[in-house]
Formats: C-alpha cells, sequence, structure tokens
C-alpha cells in the first residue's frame, strides 16, 4: 500500500441549522411535487403520469387500429420502465381517462368495467382491456420525427418525452385537477371547436382580447352536460383573471301526466357529482320533511341518465320545486376554476385564457419547425441516395463490372463517379431485382416529388405567415375531426343567463306543523306536536321545572334573549321532539355559562319587542333588528359588570302603555309613546332604585286595563290612575294581590 493511498482524506461535516436543513429539503420535495405530479404543462396539459401512461401504449401499438390488451400489462410496462409508483395510481390514471363522464375527451379506450356515474369502483386490471383513441393519437402525432425532447428515464435505461407534440389543445378541452405544495390548479373541461376558432382568431389576431376569445371560448363543456348559470361578464372576469368560478346546475324537463300532474325528470347532473351519493341525499332530505314540495323520487337510470322527482300535489311550481332542490343539494354546484399550470420553461403561474391559447400555438410552431428540421434531413438523405442510384443507371455495365473485378469496388465507385460514401453504399446494396428499366422511371419520380416538397419545406422554415398557415390548416382539420357536427364534439353543456331568484322562505323547505315549545327551568328545550297538549302529562327531570310554554310552528323563528343582552336565533324545526327531556338550549346556541336564558319570543316580521335590563334601562327594537345569523347571537341590549337583561314585552296593537315593577315592589305606568325605538344600546331610564332593580316590564292597553297572573286566574286592574307617573321615578306599591314574585301575567311569547 502506497503511503499516498493510506492517507485519506477526513470527511468533511458542516455544521447547518435544522431549520435551514428543513427549509431546503421541503423546498426540494415542493418543487418535485409542483413539477412532476400537481401542475400539468401548459403545453400538452399532461402530467408526468399521464404522459408516460400514453407513450408507454403507443410504444404498445396499442393505436386505435388494433387490438385492445390487458391493462395490468399496460401498467406493468408503465410503471417498469417509466413510473416507479404504485400501479393503483397508475390504474386509477388510465381509469379515469377511459371514462366518458370524468374525461370530456376519453384519451383510453376502456373495455370492460370502468367504474359508472354512480360511484361504482372498476373492476380490477386484469379483467379489462384497454387501447388509444383518436384523441390520443393526435396528442402523440409526430413524436417520432424529432418535434420534442426526450430525457432518460428514472433507471437510465430509456428514453421518455419531456412533453408530447400535442396537435390537440388538451390542457382546455379536457380540463385538469392537482393539488401541489401551496397551490392547486383546477382547470375545466372545454369544447373543442370553441377551441379551434378562437386558435384560428388568435392567429389572425395576437392581441386579440380576452372578451373577443369568450365570444368563441363561450363557457367550460362538461362530459356530464349540464347547464351553467352565470352572466357574460362574470365569465369574461373568470378567464381574465385565471380565477373564477362557475355555478353549474342539473338539467331537467316537466313531464306531463294529464289531468294536470306532472313529474320532473333530471337527465344531467352537475360535473363530478355521483348520482348515487346525490339521489342518497335528496331522500335524506325528503324524510327530514326539507323539503316540502317533493313527494317523491326515483332512479330510472340506464345507460343515461333519469331522475324521476315527483311533486307532492298538482298545485306545486315546478321551478319553486327545482329551486327548493337547487338551494340544498348537489343539483347545483360550484365549479372553481384556477388556471394555475407549468410554463415551457417549468415555472407554475396563473394564466388567463389568452395566455394559455397564445402557448399552446407557440408549442405547435416549435413543433413545425422541428418537424420540417427533421424531415428536410431525410429528404436531403434520401435525395442524395436516389441521385447515387440515377449514376448507376445510367452506368450499370461498368458498375457491374468494377463490382465483379475490382478489390475495393467502393473506393473504385467514389473515384470515378465522385460519389459520397452514403451513395457507394447504396449501389452495392442494390438488389438485381431493382436493375430494370421501370425501377429507374421510379427513382426519377420519387426524385422529382422529393425535390418540391424540400422546396415547400425550406419555403416553411424561411417564411414565418407560411408556418402560421400551415399551423392553421392542421387546426381546421382537428376541428373537422372533432367539431359541432360530430357526436363527440358537440357542446354538451348549455349556457344561460342567471334570473332572479324565486324568494324562497323556510316554508318551502320544512313541512309546516303547529308545534309546542317547552323550555325548562334548567335549559332542556324540546316541541311536541300541536297547540292541544297536556301539561299535566309532561315530565322533566328531577329538580326541574316548566319555564316557558311557546306556540308556534315548525317554519317559525324563535328568538331567545340571554341575560348578556344578545338575542339568538333558533329554527324551530331544529328544536328536538317531544321524546324524552329535549337537549339542552346551550347545544343550539353559544351562550356562556355565567349567563341564563332571560326570555323567549317567536319572531313575527312587523313585530315590536321592549327590551329592559336590571339598571331599569330600555328601549324598543323591532324584530326584524333582533334575528341573528350565528350560533354567537347578536349584541342588542349593552349590559356590563352586574347588569343582565332583565326582560322584555312583546308590543301588541293598541298598547299605549308601560307597566315597569322592580324586585323592591314598585310599580309605575307610563305612555308608551315616551321609548324611543332603536337598533341596539344600553336605552333610556324606565324606573329609578334607590335599592333593587328591574324584575319585569309589560305594555298594555289603558282602556282594558293592567292584568297580571295569579296561579290559574288572571287578575285585571283597570283603575291605574294611582300608578301611573313620570318616566324614570321610583313608582309606588303595586296593588293588593300583586304576585309576589314581582311578575306579570304569563305570555304567549
Amino acid at each position: 500500500m502506497t503511503k499516498k493511498s493510506a492517507e485519506k482524506k477526513p470527511e468533511t461535516i458542516k455544521n447547518v441549522s435544522f431549520s435551514d436543513a428543513l427549509g431546503e429539503r421541503y423546498l426540494a420535495y415542493a418543487l418535485s411535487t409542483i413539477t412532476s405530479r400537481s401542475l400539468p404543462d401548459v403545453r400538452d396539459g399532461l402530467k408526468p403520469v399521464h404522459r408516460r401512461l400514453l407513450y408507454a401504449m403507443l410504444q404498445l401499438k396499442l393505436d386505435p387500429s388494433s387490438g385492445f390488451k390487458k391493462c395490468a400489462r399496460v401498467v406493468g410496462d408503465v410503471i417498469g420502465k417509466y413510473h416507479p409508483h404504485g400501479d393503483v395510481a397508475v390504474y386509477d390514471t388510465m381509469v379515469r381517462l377511459a371514462q366518458n363522464f370524468s374525461v370530456r375527451y376519453p384519451l383510453v379506450d376502456g373495455q370492460g368495467n370502468f367504474g359508472s356515474v354512480d360511484g361504482d369502483n372498476p373492476a380490477a386490471m386484469r379483467y379489462t382491456e384497454a387501447r388509444l383513441t383518436d384523441v390520443a393519437i393526435e396528442l402523440l402525432k409526430d413524436i417520432t420525427y424529432d418535434t420534442v425532447d426526450f430525457r432518460e428515464t428514472y433507471d437510465n435505461q430509456d428514453m421518455e418525452p419531456v412533453v408530447l407534440p400535442a396537435n390537440f389543445p388538451n390542457l382546455l378541452a379536457n380540463g385538469s385537477e392537482g393539488i401541489a405544495v401551496g397551490m392547486a390548479t383546477s382547470i375545466p373541461p372545454h369544447n373543442v371547436a370553441e377551441l379551434c376558432e378562437a386558435l384560428l382568431y388568435l392567429i389572425k389576431s395576437p392581441n386579440a382580447t380576452i372578451p373577443k376569445l369568450v365570444s368563441f371560448v363561450k363557457a367550460p363543456d362538461f362530459p356530464t352536460g349540464g347547464v351553467i348559470v352565470e352572466n357574460e361578464q362574470s365569465i369574461i372576469d373568470s378567464y381574465t383573471n385565471g380565477r373564477g368560478a362557475f355555478r353549474v346546475r342539473a338539467k331537467w324537463m316537466k313531464e306531463d301526466l294529464g289531468l294536470g300532474m306532472y313529474q320532473i325528470i333530471i337527465t344531467e347532473i352537475p360535473f363530478q357529482v355521483p348520482k348515487s351519493r346525490l339521489i342518497e341525499k335528496i331522500a335524506e332530505l325528503f324524510k327530514e320533511k326539507k323539503l316540502a314540495f317533493l313527494g317523491n323520487i326515483r332512479d330510472e337510470s340506464a345507460e343515461t341518465i333519469r331522475i324521476v322527482l315527483e311533486p307532492k300535489s298538482r298545485a306545486v311550481d315546478p321551478e319553486m320545486l327545482m329551486e327548493s332542490l337547487f338551494k340544498l343539494t348537489e343539483l347545483e354546484s360550484r365549479f372553481n376554476m384556477n388556471l394555475n399550470v407549468l410554463t415551457p420553461e417549468g415555472a407554475p403561474k396563473v394564466m388567463n385564457l389568452r395566455e394559455v391559447l397564445q402557448a399552446f400555438l407557440d408549442h405547435r410552431h416549435d413543433v413545425l419547425v422541428r418537424k420540417s428540421k427533421y424531415r428536410l434531413g431525410k429528404i436531403d438523405h434520401r435525395l442524395e441516395v436516389l441521385e447515387g442510384l440515377l449514376i448507376a443507371y445510367l452506368n450499370i455495365d461498368e458498375v457491374i463490372r468494377i463490382i465483379r473485378e475490382e478489390d475495393d469496388p467502393k473506393a473504385k465507385m467514389i473515384k470515378k463517379w465522385k460519389l459520397s460514401d452514403v451513395q457507394a453504399e447504396a449501389i452495392l446494396n442494390m438488389r438485381l431485382r431493382n436493375l430494370r428499366k421501370l425501377e429507374e422511371i421510379e427513382i426519377k419520380t420519387e426524385h422529382a416529388e422529393l425535390s418540391k416538397e424540400k422546396e415547400e419545406l425550406q419555403a416553411i422554415l424561411k417564411k414565418e405567415d407560411l408556418r402560421w398557415e400551415k399551423i392553421s390548416e392542421e387546426i381546421k382539420d382537428l376541428n373537422r375531426k372533432f367539431g359541432h357536427n360530430t357526436a363527440l364534439g358537440a357542446r354538451r353543456t348549455q349556457i344561460v343567463e342567471p334570473t332572479p331568484a324565486k324568494v324562497i322562505s323556510i316554508e318551502a323547505f320544512v313541512e309546516k306543523e303547529p308545534i309546542t315549545i317547552l323550555c325548562s327551568k334548567l335549559g332542556w328545550i324540546r316541541a311536541f306536536k300541536g297547540h292541544s297538549i297536556d301539561m299535566s302529562s309532561v315530565k322533566y327531570k328531577e329538580g326541574d321545572r316548566e319555564r316557558f310554554v311557546i306556540k308556534a310552528q315548525t317554519t317559525d323563528k324563535l328568538l331567545i334573549l340571554g341575560t348578556n343582552g344578545r338575542f339568538y336565533t333558533v329554527g324551530c324545526e331544529k328544536i328536538p321532539g317531544g321524546k324524552g327531556h329535549g337537549d339542552a338550549v346551550r347545544l343550539l346556541i353559544d351562550l356562556d355559562q355565567e349567563y341564563d336564558i332571560c326570555d323567549m319570543a317567536v319572531y313575527k316580521a312587523g313585530k315590536k319587542l321592549l327590551v329592559a335590563s336590571t339598571k331599569g334601562k330600555g328601549f324598543i327594537v323591532p324584530h326584524e333588528e333582533l334575528v341573528a345569523s350565528t350560533k354567537n347571537g347578536k349584541r342588542v341590549l349593552n349590559v356590563s359588570g352586574d347588569v343582565r337583561a332583565a326582560a322584555m314585552a312583546s308590543i301588541s296593537e293598541g298598547d299605549d302603555m308601560v307597566a315597569v315593577i322592580g324586585n323592591n315592589r314598585k310599580l309605575l305606568i307610563f305612555p308608551l309613546e315616551e321609548m324611543p325605538e332603536m337598533k341596539k344600546g344600553q336605552g333610556i331610564i324606565l324606573q329609578k332604585y334607590k335599592d333593587g332593580s328591574l324584575s319585569d316590564v309589560k305594555t298594555f292597553n289603558k282602556e282594558e286595563g293592567l292584568s297580571w297572573q295569579l296561579g290559574e286566574r288572571t287578575r285585571n286592574e283597570k283603575d291605574i290612575a294611582l300608578w301611573i307617573g313620570a318616566r324614570a321615578s321610583a313608582g309606588r306599591m303595586p296593588p293588593a294581590g300583586f304576585p309576589k314574585k314581582n311578575k306579570f301575567l304569563q305570555r304567549d311569547k
């Protein structure tokens, strides 16, 4: 062992902070995910797994004119040669590319069970077979003519294309979806005939505006059809920004049954909505009685979709029935568009419609130039060979002599006729049967044709206008193959302008029924059907008792005032039934444990409430200002410290007086007109207290007198002059027989 080999250099250890090392590795992972898995290339609209799958099928000669091969064979080739990942991922990709309800223009022609629009799984790959479609062939067209770059595969044993030649605007035609690290893409499918028209216009007018292009590419065209409900300006904005959303509805029609009866037939559903899940959701809402207009639902689908909806009665408006279904089910969905793609340089970018179309045209231009150069090289080589063969035919006897007599005939011929090595080799490889006169004529004809083609190619490479004319012809040919006049190319998704939505109240979703709401002292709430219930049969938990009894309808809203001064809104249809002890109110609203329920009332449009705090302050507020949109409620009465909301009173028509009583047992009556109407705040002083606070408040009609409840009896006092005083005064002791709890009669709230 030499001294040099014995002395090993010490390994270099570099100290790097954990955050820097993690950031560097995470960035590498993120970039790999973005470029190699999640985002499509703007040129061919494919991700690596799609590209490798199509190329592997081409290598297996699975063109549309050939027979099918087992999917397992294809998947094996893909993961063995090009895509070192799981077979499930590759097979799932193949299945999706074969589903005509998932892809607008399928790239794989499948034979066997490839799943269904119901969401059924496909058969195992050993049972199914596949081959390429005509659309896939367009994507792969001219790939052997050096039109795109190739790179080594993961094991350096083979070569794979970096991008496909893509004689088909696949990115927009079939769309793409993917989630990368910190970004995502969501591109809807479009009609290829409309894309071709836009491309042809963009060739003539490179500075075309987005609105002009949208006049050709009107909106997405989903494989499952449906109806896009968007106005033109909204669509233009989406394509201008590269981001937006499209509202998609199911397509339906009214089918008359005679005698005024009808049924709704749904023939197309929104894209990516499994039919079975959709029907289950409608059936679930129907059982919960949230679809008051719907009488029954049936699925009569075979190869085509046919979902039958029966109205509850012939009087139900079909438009109203469908509006309620659109609002509550996936018969209406939103497809979010995000044109986030990889540029030719490999960088992610959100492009607008013109940029995407221009990138496709630029790619086709590059493909045409490379194809022309490749073909020109092949023609030059063939012309060189033909010229050598023509020399041989003109001197055939001498050629035969040289071959028979010379030791090195190749060198002799090169020297004698100034041939190239290629020409000499072609002459030596010429068969005897080709020495006939007819062959000489064919060679001259071929030479003339190739010379003409060479001139055309040289002109194309020299003049850009000719190149764009050539590309235009290719796009027109594509339009003829897959245009509106073909079964595959006809537009499937209808586009309509949105109309003013019909106002649908809760009655449209919930069956209207009378209920009696009971809320106990400890805050347990439940609802009994009807307004005539036997209160003696109602049971409460041990230590609990009745507190609120409210008559309402299932379509009503219940307003709940907390002692924190906030109003909460609960849909009466959400209140649990009368079985058991009900649910805690705090499960329906977000009321802190330190606060309690002050009072309840049913929401009535146009009605008003008087609210008051323990401090003796209050004001009048309309019901419309009390409705809360969240469980957190809506602050109306401002309270702080030890002050709490104490009472509220429903103001009936004809009420003109306010009665206030404190827990110090002082009663005060004053005119209702002195009370202000506010949306929120502390209000004004109703009654002053030296030692005490407000206990209850009531509004009433002076002529009818002040009433209060004593057990099961109600007492009415019309001679109230003694207690009428100035607002904000102290008041005086109430009439004899007034409840010791300082509360007025029990009100229907």
